[in-house]
């Protein structure tokens, strides 16, 4: 993309933009390129005449047309451009990405609306949230000077990676290759690869809510097999074919799919329709319940979900992913009860890791209640040692315990025992003695 102008006005700054653009998305109007790339141009035009030039160059193409609505709710055709196979060569350069990656023209996408490949586009958008920088428009010929846009531009919330970041129509292949990707296998319809938001890599697929639940629950299902598949690897060991392109994520286990619903329908109908595709999917993201500890006290134990071989899947809307980003507390995770943010969404948050968490706090729960055992004991003994005393007769500790009426300074038992049976066998001989001499020769003078 050398030189800075062309017939219709745009810099080379511009051109590459939409370049860049369209290699990742393959298809989208010009008001959709202005979202992804130049949010902070004065209007549309700028991105217009870039798609003009870049036709003029025989790089891009519009073929087809998309019906929306206008501000006054009448609806309004706008121009889909896509690149040819020109154009996908340079925007492959602008992406620093082989040809073997950047897929297909879109071409025949295109001139049937593209309508599926549209909302793939407003999703990516939504994910990236281009920051709304103004620019300073280009001064075209016998139009009259124009200052920089003053007027403030509406905040938007934080994005999530680059364009660069994108791929779409990523082949899955459950046989084959990902070249030639066998029966079965499908194509994401857009990945995301965000190492540096602890986000390795994201499956996204778009539901335009004209497929019934069941084929969309068969996607997870497809899923599913794509990650279960291996290959040997360099050193002839299996891996997960997934991972020889994409890295794991740090969860453990396959990498997680979101679905993104933009038919605008009522609440209950989307969540209804949510909840069949989810019911139908089940044992494809559930994972499997392991039973763990008995807790005491309670007739119940505790225990964890093990989710290896199991998928994580996410949803939200693609009007609350443009509204709050994909930062938000927008993402419903399958089995979980609300909407969260989505690391928060994505955390396994009853699994191993959680129940070895309540492990070690019911355990250090239960040496707590032994410390303090220990110490009421220690304390107990301390007690016991101080209310001892020395026998008198034999030394040895006496416990008030050891029989009642003990006063401190008594003998101990075992001492009073004795000295009784001493002097009552004194008593006795003496009695005796007295007894003999009663009964003696001459006793009976003294009777």
């Amino acid at each position: 993309m050398t030189g800075t102008k062309r017939r219709f006005g745009s810099t080379a700054r511009t051109r590459s933009l939409v370049l860049l653009a369209l290699g990742v998305v393959k298809v989208a109007t010009a008001a959709q390129l202005r979202q992804l790339v130049l949010p902070g141009t004065v209007d549309l035009q700028t991105v217009r005449n870039a798609c003009k030039d870049l036709r003029d160059a025989g790089l891009v193409e519009s073929v087809g047309k998309v019906t929306g609505m206008s501000a006054s709710g009448r609806p309004v055709g706008e121009q889909l451009w896509n690149l040819t196979t020109a154009g996908l060569a340079a925007a492959a350069t602008e992406l620093d990405r082989p040809p073997s990656e950047m897929g297909g023209t879109a071409r025949e996408a295109a001139k049937a609306g593209a309508t599926h490949a549209v909302k793939v586009t407003d999703t990516i958008d939504a994910f990236f949230q281009a920051p709304l920088v103004p620019t300073r428009p280009v001064a075209r010929r016998g139009a009259p000077p124009t200052r920089r846009l003053m007027n403030p531009l509406p905040a938007r919330p934080p994005g999530l990676g680059t364009l660069h970041s994108w791929h779409t129509e990523v082949a899955l292949p459950v046989t084959g290759t990902f070249t030639t990707p066998g029966r079965g296998s499908l194509r994401a319809d857009a990945v995301l690869t965000a190492s540096e938001e602890d986000l390795p890599v994201l499956f996204v697929e778009v539901d335009n809510g004209t497929e019934p639940p069941a084929r969309v629950a068969d996607k997870i299902a497809r899923y599913r097999r794509f990650f279960q598949r291996t290959v040997k690897d360099q050193g002839g060991q299996q891996v997960p074919l997934w991972s020889t392109l994409w890295q794991a994520p740090g969860r453990g286990g396959f990498p997680p799919v979101a679905f993104v619903f933009t038919k605008q329908v009522g609440l209950k109908a989307l969540q209804a329709r949510i909840q069949e595709v989810a019911r139908l999917s089940g044992e494809h993201w559930q994972g499997m319940w392991c039973h763990g500890r008995y807790i005491e006290n309670t007739g119940e134990s505790d225990g964890y979900r093990d989710y290896e071989g199991v998928v994580p899947v996410v949803a939200t809307t693609l009007d609350r992913l443009r509204e709050h980003g994909p930062y938000g507390a927008i993402w419903w995770r399958f089995g979980h009860s609300s909407s969260q943010v989505l690391t928060d969404a994505l955390d396994n948050a009853d699994d191993r890791r959680a129940y070895n968490r309540r492990e070690e706090q019911r355990l250090a729960a239960q040496r707590a209640v032994w410390v303090e055992d220990e110490r009421r004991e220690e304390e107990r003994y301390q007690r016991w040692q101080a209310s001892l005393w020395p026998c008198p007769t034999c030394g040895d500790d006496v416990d008030p315990d050891d029989g009642p009426g003990l006063a401190r300074g008594d003998e101990c038992p075992r001492c009073g025992v004795q000295r009784e049976r001493s002097e009552g066998e004194q008593a006795e001989s003496e009695a005796q003695g007295e007894r003999g001499r009663r009964s003696g020769l001459f006793g009976w003078l003294r009777g």
